[in-house]
């Protein structure tokens, strides 16, 4: 019979190489990169993952206006209330929304401090005032509708 050491040391072995067999296929699969990749940066809670909604024709006609009237959508792709405006606009018009993505790549990043967006989700327009959070689809039709500021 062997020592309960023994068989304690050989059973971590084995139980160590198993965890490492696992860890490490999965890390490795494409599924397991996915799930790295989309990590979100410390500090910043879980990805959102709720898919888009259909877009109806206001939703896609505020779209088209907020980007030939010169308005950008300041985000990032881990931000869960910039998910929500996106859902507020569903998967079609948010396909035409004059987005910035402030944290995918550098020049994102250099774009927003340039454009000095200090939270996540901002509107900005020249010669209207900032908007800063998720806006209701109202709230944006008159912030468009409103006159320049001084």
């Amino acid at each position: 019979m062997a020592p309960i050491g023994s068989l304690r040391s050989g059973l971590l072995i084995a139980l160590s190489t198993v965890l490492l067999s696992v860890v490490s296929t999965g890390a490795t699969s494409g599924a397991g990169r996915a799930a790295i990749a989309q990590e979100a940066p410390a500090g910043h809670g879980a990805i959102p993952s709720e898919a888009l909604p259909p877009s109806n024709p206001e939703q896609k006609a505020l779209s088209a206006e907020l980007k030939a009237k010169g308005a950008l959508f300041y985000g990032a792709w881990w931000c869960p209330a910039c998910h929500q405006q996106k859902v507020l606009f569903g998967e079609a018009a948010v396909a035409t929304l004059p987005y910035v993505e402030c944290d995918k790549t550098e020049a994102g990043r250099q774009r927003c401090n340039a454009a000095e967006i200090k939270a996540y989700p901002t509107w900005v327009m020249k010669d209207k005032p900032r908007l800063v959070g998720v806006q209701s689809l109202e709230e944006l039709k008159t912030w468009l509708d409103s006159p320049a500021s001084p």
